[in-house]
């Protein structure tokens, strides 16, 4: 198979993790007899520094040309800030799920048993616990009608029919692959959208009958993914209540540098890892590439590619359990790995297998 990857490493640590994803992408086309090419692109900070534009046309005909997109992260704290800034790095990344029509985001949470102590959560919570996220992405609040001014403001929070059926049958999709189990996640008491949400939901339900569907407002998930995270399969959720319980659940695992996710859609598909630029750590060889590495199992994974999906996996495990870790999940008295040292190790794991 010959994949076409645009690479877009972004800000702070991106360029660093980046580059391991890469490595280990290329060493696993290497071993199963694939060939790959990348075309990297300007993202975020990086892009508006060059050209004033946080996601340029350039960059967007270079993803929607691509087979996938490689993606790390973008900001910078110069514009976080300050407030008046008319031009943000996020801005790139709701850019590129917009003219990409990327309109699921695919959160894995699972734990790691090697590092079960670092999660905030007491072992017997949290071990074993294994479900997904599956966030809408280009609806909502995040899209819709803005005002401000000095006295009020508002954020339109508006879903349409179709824009909640397609991700519903996604999450059941997922579901279906998994233990049969969706969650639908609301706030229809008090939310018209919400209440819309549900109204589909339940007139979908039925052509699933083999998935076991519940409802939860939103602050009550939010409560049972920390007194029982091992309860959910899949959920499902509007883009505002996913964005913030995605980052609730990628703390459950110990460390937001162990979790990659998918946006998929209408166009190219989009792998990154969960957590931000982190620009105090640019350049000092300590960001934890794991989840960037494993996006690039999902990639593979995604297109039906699942002994390569399974082989990084299996080197991550591996890495972790020889604590050939980079030192926010090192042991105490463990040796110092950098980025580049972890994705080093994981390569020459792939190589060797």
């Amino acid at each position: 198979m010959n994949f076409n990857i645009a690479v877009l490493p972004g800000d702070g640590i991106g360029p660093e993790i980046s580059q391991q994803g890469v490595d280990v992408m290329s060493a696993v086309c290497e071993k199963f007899g694939h060939t790959v090419n990348y075309t990297y692109a300007l993202c975020g900070a990086a892009a508006i520094d060059a050209v004033g534009d946080p996601f340029p046309e350039k960059t967007y005909e270079i993803c929607r040309d691509a087979d996938a997109v490689l993606f790390s992260a973008v900001g910078h704290p110069k514009f976080d800030n300050d407030p008046t800034a008319k031009v943000r790095p996020e801005q790139g990344l709701l850019a590129m799920r917009k003219k990409l029509g990327l309109f699921a985001n695919i959160r894995p949470v699972e734990t790691f048993e090697c590092l079960l102590h670092l999660s905030p959560l007491r072992k017997e919570l949290v071990e074993g616990a294994d479900f997904i996220c599956i966030r809408e992405l280009t609806g909502g609040m995040y899209f819709g009608e803005k005002y401000q001014d000095n006295d009020r403001a508002y954020d339109t929070n508006a879903y349409t029919r179709p824009e909640i059926e397609r991700i519903l049958n996604t999450a059941y999709a997922y579901a279906r692959r998994r233990r049969k189990h969706l969650t639908v996640v609301d706030k229809a008491n008090v939310l018209a959208s919400s209440r819309l949400w549900r109204k589909i939901a339940q007139e979908i339900a039925p052509q699933y009958p083999d998935v076991n569907t519940d409802y939860m407002y939103v602050d009550n998930a939010a409560m049972r993914m920390i007194q029982e995270p091992r309860f959910f399969d899949v959920m499902v959720t509007e883009n505002t209540f996913g964005d913030i319980l995605t980052d609730e659940g990628s703390v459950i695992s110990g460390s937001m540098g162990l979790l990659p996710s998918a946006s998929t859609g209408e166009s190219t598909p989009v792998f990154e890892p969960i957590h931000g630029s982190w620009p105090q750590a640019a350049g000092k060889n300590i960001a934890n590439p794991l989840a960037q590495i494993l996006s690039v199992a999902m990639l593979f994974e995604y297109f039906d590619c699942k002994a390569e999906g399974e082989l990084i996996r299996n080197a991550v495990n591996a890495s972790l359990d020889a604590c050939v870790r980079t030192p926010e999940i090192q042991v105490p008295g463990g040796a110092t790995y950098g980025t580049k040292e972890v994705g080093a190790w994981i390569v020459d794991y792939i190589k060797k297998a």
